[in-house]
């Protein structure tokens, strides 16, 4: 970013204040331009001033973090922080970037930072993406477009498959097929997407991708076949 990302801190607890905005001063793509004790602060100080980036804790007296993201309209996007797991869910609905669980390391600080950098670049950025970011375990994750084998619809989510792990999001394969680019991606199934660089070998109705086997619908095969040697995917 051409700009340092605006944060907000807010947190009931001195110490937890203290220590973000040491984590803050540290990191110099952040730039603190305000500290709330709780969320009716940050309420006020939201009618004043815009930001990028909100530390948000969730414990808080009179109202807690995830009651003021539920009321809150258009705000900053989030980090949760807190000392309790059980959040976890309810911050993963309201599509915050990260959720960092006291006592925050710099470490794991610093990790949730990068993720919004990622995140407000793709955004202020006009070149094509290739990548994309999604929502699993929790938080946003960023995926480059090579990096995905195939996803598959399981019900009302979809399990996306690298090289070396499974991202389970909660999504359709409609709506990821959308966000990613059509001259890379076929769908060979209806329960099935298929990254074509990813495919070293086409057996009967069965792709080869890696150590997985992606079945090909009969009715749709032609269509894929077609689509896999005009794209000159199949190496001799």
């Amino acid at each position: 970013m051409s700009q340092p990302i605006r944060c907000i801190i807010t947190d009931d607890e001195p110490i937890a204040r203290k220590g973000l905005q040491g984590y803050v001063e540290k990191t110099g793509f952040l730039t603190l331009t305000g500290i709330c004790e709780d969320a009716l602060q940050l309420n006020e100080l939201l009618k004043q001033q815009s930001a990028d980036l909100l530390f948000l804790d969730i414990e808080m007296p009179w109202l807690s973090g995830i009651d003021f993201l539920k009321n809150a309209n258009n705000p900053p996007r989030v980090i949760l922080t807190t000392a309790y797991d059980q959040y976890a869910i309810a911050g993963y609905e309201l599509d915050v970037l990260d959720y960092l669980l006291k006592p925050i390391s710099f470490e794991r600080f610093l990790k949730a930072a990068n993720k919004a950098y990622d995140f407000f670049q793709l955004q202020q950025s006009n070149k094509p993406a290739d990548y994309l970011f999604v929502k699993a375990d929790n938080r946003l994750e960023k995926i480059a477009y090579n990096e995905i084998l195939f996803a598959e619809a399981m019900e009302n989510y979809v399990g996306i498959y690298t090289e070396d792990r499974k991202l389970v999001v909660h999504s359709t394969l409609r709506a990821l097929q959308e966000s990613l680019p059509e001259s890379r991606f076929i769908q060979p199934h209806k329960s099935y997407l298929v990254n074509m660089d990813a495919i070293r070998a086409i057996e009967g109705n069965v792709l080869h991708i890696a150590q997985y086997q992606v079945p090909v619908s009969k009715y749709l095969k032609e269509v894929v076949m077609e689509k896999i040697l005009n794209n000159r995917l199949l190496k001799k």
